[in-house]
């Protein structure tokens, strides 16, 4: 199927019964499902039926930082300050 039919079907009002049929076969899904296709109740089963037995995909979802970001975010702040008074400190001898 090229690409400017699939446009057109995306693009349609009502698709043909016979295409939504091979559409369908083509997915593995039934024609029903297309047509009662809803992102909202997808999602909603896909968040509640995720299981995953790959200990990286759980950390990656399960972001749980063992510091506070508040301070790391302070302690980041302080250190690039400190490397502006330096620069200062050392343009100021540059300069003497």
């Amino acid at each position: 199927m090229s690409q400017q039919t699939k446009s057109n079907i995306e693009n349609s009002e009502e698709v043909d019964e016979e295409v939504l049929f091979k559409i369908a076969e083509a997915l593995k899904v039934s024609v029903e499902g297309i047509k009662n296709f809803s992102e909202d109740t997808v999602l909603n089963i896909i968040s509640n039926t995720f299981t995953s037995n790959d200990t990286s995909t759980l950390n990656a979802i399960n972001i749980q930082p063992s510091f506070n970001t508040v301070d790391k975010i302070v302690e980041l702040y302080e250190r690039l300050l400190q490397t502006e008074k330096d620069k200062l400190a050392y343009l100021e001898q540059l300069k003497k």
